[in-house]
């Protein structure tokens, strides 16, 4: 066997730094090591080399490859904090045909028509919520991202969109959302000694209170459709629950279960950093701003989603923020089956393997001037899925990628056009790391300046529906 150079730096300080300052990190590591190299991980003797690579060709080596290397359940069954939080059969649980199987049957949900009616509602919520945002107050651009890509997400998923129940799952997802990202619940992540169930008022066991309210409602939801039968609805539930598995029977409903969690997670997290990370360098640079607007203007008044969707320079903008500020900075990892070579270096079986999503998107080679925000590239030139994957790759790549890219240029465009929002600080934004996402550390501070005053014949992306 022949690795790759060898990270040198302690884990636990590479973990400290990933968490703290992960763009810093990997500007360092790319300086010193280049575009693939070695974390060895665990304790002498049973070490596991996790080799990264950031190469185009090496990555297409990684995702196309099948035989040699496995795209493997993402946790185990002793994985504590995953399983009570996604269940034994959600999607990153599961491996082989099962994850294919279901994985095809959860991105329905994300495609076809169902988007018209959806992108509709997108741009309603949007409008709505920002609205309540009083004049020339400051506000946390995450946060109010957070509670309209939620509401979208239960929509999509469940179904719901109003009353006694939508309330309740909301609340329940705002809940362990926020205490999720506590510094007390990353404290209990980062101590396993720590996680001990001494009832709800304890920190470890007011996370699984909150968990197990959440798959109990899930539990009730699927049971109570079952018994309805209503094969006409347009929701990922209604799509499981008539779904058979590889033998031809239905899915059972703790297996609807456990699959309906993480999708709501998925939509939302997938759309809520990504967007944030793009709401700030719109208003970082005026020009790409005004050239956004100016598109936009040209629809004329209420034009239909797809119409927006279809904006080159809107686009073009979307990529560029996910190019430089991507949320998942790796991609899920893989597993060396049987002895392979990639990049001119033997591995052998049980290598993990990892694309380095944000060091191959800046790359130079690819990306002249990468640290530069020019969303003039994705105009000029198409970029293959192994110099551009902002959602991953492969059969791991997030499920929800594409609704969120679907989500984040109609919300941009309802605000551009509605809005006259600024950033509130003038520094750069600083960049925090979080199991597998990465996101503005601020969540972005914005002021409201009032609604714009449209141009011509142009006229609000929503009419007002409030």
């Amino acid at each position: 066997m022949k690795l790759p150079p060898t990270v040198k730096t302690p884990n636990w300080l590479l973990y400290y730094q990933l968490n703290n300052n992960p763009i810093g990190l990997m500007d360092a590591i790319y300086q010193r090591y280049g575009d693939i190299y070695t974390v060895m991980s665990g304790y002498t003797p049973s070490y596991t080399p996790i080799v990264y690579v950031s190469n185009p060709s090496g990555i297409k080596q990684i995702v196309s490859n099948t035989r040699e290397i496995i795209a493997p359940s993402l946790y185990g069954e002793d994985s504590a904090i995953t399983v009570g939080k996604i269940g034994k059969q959600g999607i990153l649980h599961i491996g082989g045909l099962v994850h294919k199987h279901r994985r095809s049957i959860l991105m329905k949900s994300y495609h076809g028509e169902r988007m018209l009616a959806c992108g509709r509602r997108i741009c309603e919520l949007t409008e709505k919520i920002i609205s309540q945002q009083a004049i020339g107050k400051t506000f946390i651009a995450s946060e109010i991202i957070s509670k309209i890509t939620l509401q979208v997400a239960i929509e999509v998923v469940i179904g719901l969109r109003e009353g006694e129940r939508y309330e309740k799952i909301k609340s329940l997802y705002t809940s362990c959302n926020k205490y999720e990202k506590s510094p007390l619940f990353q404290l209990i992540v980062d101590l396993p000694f720590t996680q001990l169930d001494l009832g709800k008022l304890s920190p470890w066991g007011y996370h699984k209170y909150l968990l197990k309210e959440i798959f109990q409602f899930l539990y009730n939801e699927v049971q109570e459709r079952r018994k309805q039968g209503d094969s006409s609805r347009t929701d990922m539930l209604c799509d499981l629950i008539f779904a058979c598995d590889e033998t031809g029977k239905p899915l059972s409903d703790e297996e609807v279960r456990d699959l309906l969690f993480f999708p709501i997670l998925a939509s939302r997290e997938a759309s809520v950093h990504s967007l944030t990370w793009c709401l700030y360098w719109v208003h970082r640079f005026r020009d790409v701003r005004d050239r956004l607007l100016e598109e936009i203007d040209r629809l004329g008044g209420n034009p239909d989603p797809m119409s927006i969707v279809a904006l080159p320079y809107l686009s073009a903008v979307c990529n560029e923020s996910l190019r430089i500020s991507p949320s998942p900075i790796f991609m899920m990892p893989r597993v060396v089956d049987s002895p392979i070579e990639i990049m001119d270096y033997k591995l052998a079986s049980g290598t993990v393997l990892i694309g380095n999503i944000y060091l191959t998107h800046q790359r130079e080679d690819l990306y002249p001037n990468p640290k530069q925000f020019k969303p003039e590239r994705f105009l000029e030139k198409k970029f293959s899925p192994y110099e551009f994957m902002p959602f991953g790759g492969g059969a791991r790549s997030c499920i929800a990628g594409s609704f969120a890219l679907f989500q984040m240029k109609l919300m941009l465009a309802t605000i551009l056009s509605n809005y006259r929002l600024a950033l509130a600080n003038k520094r750069p934004e600083r960049q925090k790391h979080y199991e597998d996402q990465c996101y503005a550390k601020s969540g972005v501070k914005m002021v409201m300046h009032g609604r714009r005053k449209h141009q011509g014949h142009s006229q609000p992306l929503v009419s007002s529906l409030f």
